[in-house]
């Protein structure tokens, strides 16, 4: 299980940071598992006005992750899921996506929340999209870690001491 040696992800108070969640619409029933985890961790952590976002695909969550960065939200969560096929497009739209949310984090300086399943089949997805009998739950994993960074940066940049 990739799950295993995971970092402690305890909730953490986050009720005043700005929070949005960008979701891309394939995959439905995956996407609502993935949905659903993202709601428990803001739950959690208790994130009072996440903003939901939805748009057609993996391919764009970027540029809404980068539009939601410039209006000020702190975390960021993408949630997508792309699943081999007999073509190159699973290795174009999943190398996009990854370099485009790895640059909108660098670029603005906001959290993102890396929940893109890229997976060979729909089992291997419908076992980590949290869903009854998932083995793993990323849309929550995703949600905690960008929550636990974007606090961490918050910390950096009031200048207060980082501990670990």
């Amino acid at each position: 299980m990739s799950s295993e040696g995971s970092p402690d992800a305890t909730p953490i108070d986050c009720h005043e940071m700005r929070v949005a969640v960008v979701a891309a619409c394939w995959h439905e029933k995956v996407m609502d598992g993935l949905l659903a985890g993202a709601g428990r961790a803001l739950d959690d952590f208790k994130v009072e006005a996440p903003s939901i976002v939805r748009v057609p695909g993996s391919f764009e969550l970027p540029v809404v992750a980068s539009a939601l960065a410039e209006k000020g939200y702190e975390a960021i969560v993408a949630l997508g899921v792309v699943i081999r096929g007999g073509t190159p497009h699973f290795d174009y739209v999943c190398r996009a996506a990854t370099d485009g949310l790895t640059r909108v984090g660098l670029d603005t300086g906001a959290a993102i929340g890396f929940g893109l399943l890229t997976c060979d089949n729909e089992e291997q997805a419908l076992d980590r999209a949290g869903l009854q009998g998932s083995s793993e739950d990323k849309g929550y994993d995703a949600t905690s870690a960008a929550l636990h960074t974007a606090s961490t940066l918050r910390r950096i940049r009031r200048g207060y001491e980082i501990d670990g």
